[in-house]
């Protein structure tokens, strides 16, 4: 069965973005590139929200072809460019990208569809709601948390206050020279996925 695996970069103080949604704080070195690239090369499909499939429709497939792009970033660019993109939208205004289709929500039993098919891993990148759906569902197999040296002290959490709380088991930390650490867990003790 395929697995459905967050990838976040965050803060040590939880955050995924500014307030205004600044990212100014990645540190983003060859060794982030190398698992980026692995993570996408050995996954089949993305599973996004409509504004974060939005913007990286407007951003991957023009990357893949730029010369003024380092290679590793036309690498990941490209491979991103092929894949299954599966965007979650209500409103159904989904950005033209090459092999995408559309939920109109996240179904469990679509979901559950989706892991029971063909290919490999699903990825979710940004797209808090999804994720936040997704948890509460208990449908997400891991967590790749991209952890940064930087407290923001305000901005996006990726999880909401007010839920209770998911334990999970560490599976592997790995430090980068830059100070960030892949920090990847599963939860435990999950919510049934039954329907």
């Amino acid at each position: 069965m395929r697995k459905i695996v967050v990838s976040m970069w965050t803060t040590l103080d939880g955050f995924v973005a500014g307030p205004q949604d600044e990212m100014d704080w990645l540190l983003i070195d060859d060794q982030v590139y190398t698992y980026e690239r692995e993570l996408v090369e050995g996954s089949g499909s993305l599973l996004l929200g409509r504004i974060t499939h939005a913007d990286f429709a407007g951003y991957w497939p023009r990357a893949a072809q730029d010369p003024g792009e380092p290679e590793e970033v036309r690498a990941y660019a490209r491979r991103v460019d092929a894949m299954e993109k599966i965007v979650v939208s209500g409103s159904g205004n989904v950005a033209a990208w090459r092999n995408t289709r559309r939920l109109e929500r996240v179904d469990p039993d679509e979901i559950i569809e989706l892991k029971g098919g063909q290919g490999g891993d699903i990825v979710v990148y940004g797209s808090l709601a999804v994720i936040r759906s997704l948890v509460e569902l208990g449908l997400v197999d891991e967590f790749h948390l991209l952890v940064h040296p930087v407290f923001l002290r305000e901005g996006k959490a990726l999880f909401e206050d007010g839920r209770p709380p998911q334990r999970l088991e560490l599976v592997s930390a790995k430090p980068f020279t830059s100070g960030v650490v892949l920090m990847t867990y599963r939860p435990v003790d999950r919510v049934p996925t039954t329907s």
